[in-house]
């Protein structure tokens, strides 16, 4: 069987008081909680939703890789906006992050009222090493 292993990721922002990883791994897949647009030096989100949309896409990146992964290694992106007129941003981040257009990862994107405070958008993440 094989074991969870809960990935440390210094860099990327925690989940409050919330008893749950940023990260795990298990195997070959590599399942990052829910990441947000939070500077993890900041704290708290940015009101710009350019920048905290960047910053999710630079947290999803730091992420993976301190789980063994590359941007390579992501499979499949749910991202959750509260508004989706900032769609344009996501897809400005993701041509940046994914530029051959022939080989990136599926993705799916939805409009929610249910993230919490400032913040405006949630990736869900799977990938594979």
């Amino acid at each position: 069987m094989t074991k969870r292993e809960v990935i440390k990721v210094p860099n990327a922002p925690k989940h409050g008081d919330n008893p749950i990883p940023v990260c795990i791994r298990m195997g070959n897949q590599i399942f990052p909680s829910v990441i947000n647009g939070r500077d993890p030096k900041e704290p708290a989100v940015s009101d710009d939703p350019k920048n905290q949309i960047a910053q999710a896409f630079i947290n999803m990146k730091n992420i993976i890789e301190a789980a063994g992964g590359t941007t390579d290694s992501i499979a499949k992106v749910i991202v959750y906006l509260k508004d989706i007129k900032h769609r344009e941003f996501v897809n400005k981040e993701w041509a940046a992050m994914f530029p051959n257009e022939d080989n990136r990862p599926a993705r799916h994107v939805m409009n929610t009222s249910d993230l919490r405070g400032k913040t405006l958008i949630q990736l869900d993440v799977t990938a594979i090493v």
